[in-house]
């Protein structure tokens, strides 16, 4: 099977390398289409107002000057068309709750359901204050995922969105996965303003948002799989 691999944190970064990993050793095919630079938080952006700059940096991957909704465009018209499935991620950084309509990787899989091809979207979740280095870890979690997902039968407007939990260095368990709704609660909005520059930056918590019970961000947080099934229509 051809797989189209995107992300929103740019072409070098090591989810994406995670992601490719897990595709390949479920025997897949991917073929990488991914923003030349970081371009987390843009959502559904598109560029219709200037050109779009593709670079070939070998013979499976591209880096486009654009969005992860632009990237999925031209993968799909040009670079990838016997692509089956697009895959987003793994994003640095969790995409649970309302993040699903901020996020560039969640709006590259929603890109490809609309013109007709499904996909899924992969975050892993980030402790606040602990950077993420366990990428070679969380590749069989997400091979795992992938090898369930993609072997089930697609329906029109149909897309999952999955989160990889930020475990102990010492939990060597493997996680539960767990399909569940997605949390409709926003992170709190909170602004800190730096008087030097009078300028406000976004200064949310994100573990301090309000949480349902047995949804996404509970079962995230608390050291699950959460996986979502999201539908377009």
């Amino acid at each position: 099977m051809n797989l189209l691999l995107t992300n929103d944190d740019g072409i070098d970064a090591p989810g994406l390398e995670a992601l490719v990993r897990a595709a390949r050793t479920l025997g897949h095919d991917p073929l990488v289409v991914a923003p030349a630079t970081h371009q987390s938080w843009c959502s559904h952006t598109i560029t219709a107002n200037r050109g779009l700059r593709v670079e070939r940096r070998a013979d499976d991957r591209f880096a486009v000057h654009g969005t992860p909704a632009d990237c999925v465009r031209m993968g799909l018209l040009r670079l990838a068309r016997e692509a089956k499935w697009v895959l987003s991620g793994i994003n640095h950084g969790a995409n649970l709750g309302a993040d699903v309509y901020y996020s560039g990787t969640v709006a590259a899989v929603r890109e490809a359901v609309l013109h007709g091809w499904p996909g899924v979207a992969l975050s892993h979740y980030r402790r606040k204050g602990v950077e993420l280095d366990d990428w070679e870890r969380v590749t069989p979690w997400a091979a795992s995922v992938l090898a369930d997902l993609l072997a089930r039968p697609t329906q029109p407007g149909l897309f999952y969105n999955v989160n990889l939990p930020h475990l102990e260095p010492k939990d060597n368990a493997t996680p539960q996965v767990v399909f569940c709704p997605l949390d409709p609660n926003p992170l709190p909005l909170n602004y800190r303003h730096e008087e030097e520059e009078d300028e406000f930056y976004y200064d949310g918590n994100y573990t301090a948002r309000q949480r349902k019970a047995g949804a996404d961000m509970e079962v995230c947080l608390q050291g699950g799989i959460a996986v979502t099934e999201l539908r377009l229509f």
